[in-house]
């Protein structure tokens, strides 16, 4: 972990400097011509609601899911904000200037690591090598079998229970060098979270317990669902490993459809940040029917199914157990 140890208002202003007459030019530049605009969402707008948050050390994460966790450690006594706005994709996002002066006076950025933010080191770059920690950094994560991505790590650790407990501890080591004074709040709020994650671990097995042997295959659009496959005994198909090569070749989709014509799986399902279409027309071609949506790089919005971390994997689970039962009970 690297630590930036120049004084906040002596690098926000060499930082401004930076920006006006390098860093933005550039990234505009560039924004421009990969159609870089987004609608704004107002909940994550820079200085949206940040009377108090003023004087707090500012923290921000890479993706909605990291944020989630990010507060459930800080508690009230950081101010943590996502970087990727509820529902874009991670993987190949397209930071925006607003992006870079947002990040520029962040105390601390908090990253996934393994792959997953192909963006991330020319975004912190720009911002001024804001200090960064990897939640993945000492894990031993699971390798992708497939295609061009075959022994490249899978980076979606966070959606096996067990392993996001390791995230949590990386939090609570993270945010007490930032803010020594808050080192008991931040343990404390770390082991009452790992105590949920250990209740859904056990809540999740539970459901999932219920599939039949013969259908135990997770059908998804993007490799996504690995750990949670891995940690309750489920086997995996997809149409691509990663979502930064989501290109529906005809060979994989021919080769999934054969998998799910031969496995006799009844539902097949797709992630929020992709088209489903490639994987309605599998479900066509097979006689499966299209279990719904899931949610993994990113949260849905505060009134949907997946809020936070914990109801993303219910509501994730639960969708699996219907699809693959056939049921509704």
């Amino acid at each position: 972990m690297v630590w930036n140890v120049v004084h906040r208002p002596l690098r926000l202003s060499m930082l401004t400097h930076l920006r006006r007459h390098f860093v933005l030019p550039i990234l505009i530049a560039s924004l421009a011509v990969s159609g870089g605009c987004r609608r704004p969402d107002p909940s994550e707008q820079a200085g949206a609601g940040r009377s108090s948050d003023d004087e707090k050390p500012r923290v921000f994460t890479t993706f909605t899911v990291l944020a989630d966790l990010a507060r459930q450690v800080a508690g009230d006594r950081l101010s943590v904000n996502s970087i990727v706005k509820t529902g874009a994709e991670i993987h190949g996002y397209q930071p925006t200037p607003s992006d870079v002066e947002r990040a520029s006076s962040a105390d601390l950025i908090v990253e996934n690591g393994l792959g997953l933010e192909l963006w991330s080191r020319r975004f912190t770059a720009a911002a001024g090598n804001v200090p960064t920690v990897t939640l993945s950094d000492g894990m031993k994560p699971l390798l992708i079998e497939e295609d061009a991505y075959a022994g490249k790590p899978n980076p979606h650790a966070w959606m096996s229970p067990k392993r996001t407990m390791s995230y949590v501890d990386r939090l609570v080591e993270a945010f007490t060098r930032l803010d020594p004074d808050g080192a008991d709040q931040f343990r404390r709020n770390g082991e009452s979270y790992k105590a949920k994650l250990r209740e859904l671990d056990s809540e999740l097995r539970s459901s999932l317990a219920s599939i039949p042997p013969e259908r135990r295959l997770l059908v998804s659009c993007e490799g996504a669902l690995s750990y949670l496959a891995s940690d309750y005994g489920l086997k995996e198909a997809y149409l691509w490993p990663v979502n930064a090569e989501s290109q529906v070749t005809p060979k994989r989709m021919a080769r999934l459809i054969t998998r799910v014509k031969d496995s006799g799986v009844p539902a097949v399902f797709c992630e929020s940040t992709v088209s489903d279409k490639a994987q309605r027309e599998v479900a066509a071609a097979t006689g499966a029917r299209f279990g719904g949506t899931f949610f993994v790089d990113s949260l849905s919005s505060a009134d949907g199914p997946a809020p936070n971390l914990l109801e993303l994997q219910r509501h994730n689970v639960e969708l699996i157990r219907k699809g693959l039962t056939g049921g509704d009970g």
